[in-house]
């Protein structure tokens, strides 16, 4: 088996995930790393959308940040973040990636305060940014964090990107597009989605040296299990090589 470090393995399930021909809309560090990896392995048709208005780049190297001129090298369109946020309304993004300092058991992320005073939050984080709009109406929305119980919380204390909101049929209520919403969250010690109808999350793959136990430890709400936990496949030699010599060369991503 090859050696491979933590983020090496979130990248790889996370590129998976990605089918050929998808579209998605992505920011830079880890989801842009899987996108790429995807793009050079299994999914060579992978549309990617960068915020600031890149289509369908053909990236040479990792970018730095949405606005890197590498998001538009060999794009099929330079556009602008209003183009790509209407293209998220109308349908057209199949998946994103988002972060956030907090997650809970539906979904709901929050990226702009810990504390109760929104004037004066004890911490003050970056803000939406353009994850209400992607998180909203991208139809599958994924995570990639790190399995904490300060960051999964059983209620976030501010929706910054709405989840599956109260659970149920919540967000359908809410007004935003039917069946579209949190898909997967991948972790270092697993990977988890939704059960469908309380759309509760629940543990469905454990990565190897971890447990459903540690996982549940290391979590501040109760998670459902899947009928059957699978265990997590690790990066193969070809991904892990892509990864490491095309992808990610200089370890801004992988050397976390």
């Amino acid at each position: 088996m090859a050696d491979y470090n933590v983020m090496e393995m979130m990248i790889a399930v996370a590129a998976r995930e990605l089918e050929d021909g998808a579209t998605v809309g992505v920011g830079t560090g880890a989801p842009c790393a899987a996108a790429m990896l995807a793009q050079k392995t299994t999914s060579p048709n992978l549309v990617i959308m960068f915020e600031a208005g890149g289509i369908s780049p053909l990236l040479p190297e990792m970018p730095i940040s949405v606005g890197d001129s590498r998001t538009f090298y060999k794009a099929v369109m330079a556009s602008g973040m209003c183009d790509i946020m209407e293209t998220c309304c109308r349908g057209f993004v199949d998946y994103t990636f988002l972060g956030g300092a907090q997650i809970d058991m539906y979904g709901n992320l929050n990226s702009t305060r810990i504390g109760p005073d929104h004037q004066r939050p004890k911490v003050r984080f970056p803000g939406s940014g353009g994850a209400n709009d992607f998180g909203s109406f991208c139809w599958r929305m994924m995570v990639i964090t790190p399995q904490d119980a300060r960051r999964f919380v059983e209620k976030v204390e501010y929706i910054t990107t709405p989840g599956w909101l109260k659970g149920g049929d919540s967000r359908a209520e809410s007004g935003l597009p039917l069946n579209a919403g949190p898909y997967k969250i991948i972790t270092n010690m697993g990977v988890m989605d939704f059960e469908p109808e309380s759309k509760r999350m629940r543990v469905i793959s454990v990565n190897p040296g971890h447990s459903f136990a540690e996982i549940q430890d290391n979590c501040g709400f109760e998670l459902l299990k899947a009928t059957e936990i699978a265990e997590t496949k690790p990066p193969t030699d070809e991904e892990l090589r892509i990864l490491r010599e095309e992808v990610d060369p200089y370890r801004y991503i992988i050397g976390r």
